[in-house]
């Protein structure tokens, strides 16, 4: 359970889903306002309870950043205490040395360093392309997007990919600070523009990103809602990999709102079914009326709630994730979150920063 009242704020690593996005979010909380925290049943729910090395690595990131005294931080551990002393920008580097995500390592820094007093650059080795997590394009072509609306000044920048199970990828971003966080009101998603994409090989024939890009093109052409709009391309990328891996990414942008997917090729996995995933998920956002997709509401809720003024997000799905990512900014900040709808059923979201 969560003690908001306590000076040492305990969370309950088990609530909700209890993975790793409540370490990661308790981490970014206690650097920003400077409480000290206590997580116990750390990823308590996952078939290997306790910290992996991405997770240690989300550690270590909000340790440097915020000069954090830490206890508990050991693989496997289920119990961590962190008690920050001051954000500090500067240049970082960390190595996970695993396929675990650089980008969640990435999200769990980049809001308070945001709110640092100087520009910092950050250069993060492991996963950038894996599943369960956001690939790097995500972050780069969507989140970030709808960041620098609300004010933000990041870039990222891929060096090397890293696909699963290998990883080997290398990511560096700057971050400078952020003046005023503007409020975003995101509660229709507006006429269809456009819809672009890249397919993306390492280490494997273009033919094989052709396929993907052919495949995600065929059906969206046949669509009377998507296919029909004459804005539909799809860039064919090879980038740099250690490793051998594919990706086929969907970005939907409407007046007002916009939505992204993606798919990810594994061994034995038919190209045509990688750009599948990504067309299913897209094809099925219109039907929602959400102005976001369901990814992105949670990764908005932290930034938001330092935004000055009241934000409203339309999601095409209430998430677990958002429901428990609302539970621990609360235990940490004033923020009135207010979320309208049932569990994985379209849902709005609204956030009231503390005055």
């Amino acid at each position: 359970m969560i003690h908001p009242q306590q000076s040492l704020i305990e969370i309950d690593g088990a609530q909700g889903e209890g993975g790793g996005q409540v370490l990661r979010s308790a981490l970014t909380l206690s650097a920003i306002t400077g409480h000290d925290v206590h997580l116990y049943n750390i990823r308590a729910n996952r078939s290997k309870p306790g910290l992996m090395a991405q997770h240690l690595k989300a550690v270590d990131a909000a340790a440097a950043i915020c000069k954090a005294e830490v206890n508990g931080a050991a693989l496997n551990s289920t119990s961590l205490t962190f008690q920050p002393y001051g954000l500090r920008s500067g240049r970082y580097r960390f190595e996970i040395g695993t396929a675990g995500a650089t980008t969640l390592v990435l999200q769990t820094i980049l809001l308070p360093l945001s709110l640092a007093t100087g520009t910092s650059s950050v250069e993060i080795s492991g996963g950038t392309h894996v599943p369960w997590s956001p690939s790097f394009h995500y972050l780069d072509l969507h989140w970030l997007k709808l960041l620098k609306r609300a004010g933000f000044d990041a870039h990222i920048e891929l060096i090397q990919a890293g696909f699963y199970p290998k990883g080997g990828g290398r990511i560096i971003a700057t971050i400078r600070p952020v003046e005023t966080i503007s409020p975003l009101v995101l509660t229709q998603p507006g006429k269809l523009l456009r819809i672009h994409g890249i397919s993306i090989v390492a280490n494997l024939p273009l033919s094989i990103a052709e396929r993907q890009k052919r495949q995600a093109i065929l059906r969206l052409q046949k669509l009377p809602v998507l296919g029909t709009h004459p804005d539909l391309r799809i860039q064919i990328q090879q980038v740099s990999s250690p490793a051998k891996g594919t990706l086929l990414l969907l970005l939907a942008e409407f007046e007002t709102g916009q939505c992204c997917y993606f798919g990810l090729g594994a061994l034995g996995k038919p190209a045509e079914r990688v750009a599948d995933e990504a067309v299913d998920a897209l094809l099925a956002f219109p039907e929602t009326s959400g102005a976001i997709d369901q990814f992105l509401a949670d990764q908005l809720l932290l930034p938001l709630s330092f935004a000055h003024g009241p934000s409203v997000l339309r999601t095409s799905q209430v998430t677990e994730h958002l429901l428990t990512n609302a539970q621990v900014l609360q235990a940490f900040l004033t923020t009135k979150i207010e979320i309208q709808g049932e569990l994985n059923q379209p849902g709005l979201v609204f956030i009231t920063p503390a005055v």
